[in-house]
């Protein structure tokens, strides 16, 4: 380890822009964003596209965006829009989880932060909301292959409220709804008492728990830290009903997408990038639109989580 490095101030672990930085001493309210959409998520141009369409609704919704990722061994809160361009268009950018985000900023690399990636960031900012497309979960056939994401045991233990369409639907959503449970992780459905199923609004699982109300979900999260209880909570905002895909019509192109991953030997880090790029052909386009759909309602909704977290509240 460099002097430097070793001297490394904790505050300058996470580098906020000047309008974060400014939100942040204010008091306003700031809603995290994540930067796979970006990277590994959707193509180019749309992923641009999306990543300024999402932080527009954040903003016009009275929140400030933080887009999080590393550059050059630097772990932003907060992207220019050049930085999203630039990102967009990087080779070879890191997918970055628990494991392996020190790693990038040590070695001065850029990287994309997944789910788990963006709740550490955006705790170390003292940042509380933070806004994506679907979380990671148990994949299927992970009796075998033991492939559960890293999402689930940060939402155990980072207190970040997580804003998502449910959990991704390539996923086994039963088992990742019973590790949640097992995990102490409320799971809060808005709107309707079923579990969403990202592209779709019905997954046949009911949700735990349902609130419909931002505010209650504020205070839900302040209550947890007056508990004491470790950890954040994923509030499940179902796709916006005329963006949605069917089940019926989603789940074979699903099932083909997972076949041809296991035909190709797809595995680890590499599955979801290649199921989400396969389905996007297979339904012809379709997915994105849903895709897009869906992550700028939960932008939405997350600044409105946000700006009830920033009101008095008294317990």
């Amino acid at each position: 380890m460099t002097p430097a490095a070793s001297a490394l101030p904790p505050g300058d672990i996470v580098v906020p822009s000047p309008e974060v930085e400014a939100a942040l001493a204010t008091g306003a309210p700031v809603v995290a964003l994540e930067s796979t959409i970006i990277t590994h998520g959707m193509p180019w141009p749309r992923n641009v596209e999306t990543a300024l369409a999402v932080e527009a609704e954040v903003r016009a919704a009275g929140a400030v965006p933080a887009t999080v990722a590393v550059l050059a061994g630097r772990l932003h809160a907060g992207l220019t829009p050049g930085q999203i361009e630039a990102l967009a268009a990087a080779r070879d950018v890191r997918k970055l989880s628990r494991a392996d985000l020190a790693a990038c900023l040590a070695t001065g690399g850029t990287g994309a932060t997944t789910v788990a990636a963006t709740m550490i960031a955006a705790h170390r900012a003292g940042i509380e909301v933070f806004a994506t497309g679907g979380i990671g979960g148990v994949h299927r056939g992970a009796e075998t292959t033991f492939d559960i994401s890293a999402d689930l045991h940060e939402l155990a233990r980072t207190p970040v409220t997580v804003v998502a369409a449910g959990a991704k639907a390539i996923l086994d959503l039963p088992r990742t709804l019973e590790v949640l449970e097992t995990l102490g992780v409320p799971v809060i459905s808005v709107g309707q008492d079923e579990f969403p199923a990202f592209w779709s609004r019905s997954s046949g699982l009911r949700a735990p728990l349902r609130m419909d109300d931002p505010a209650a979900i504020a205070r839900a999260h302040r209550l947890r830290a007056a508990l004491g209880l470790q950890g954040g909570q994923l509030v499940a905002n179902p796709i916006p009903a005329g963006a949605e895909i069917p089940r019926a019509e989603i789940d074979p192109a699903i099932e083909r997408a997972l076949a041809e991953a296991a035909a190709r030997g797809v595995a680890a880090k590499d599955v979801t990038p290649f199921l989400l790029g396969r389905i996007l052909e297979i339904t012809e386009g379709r997915s994105l639109a849903a895709n897009i759909a869906l992550v700028r309602a939960n932008a939405r909704l997350g600044a409105r989580i946000a700006a009830a977290l920033t009101a008095s509240w008294e317990g």
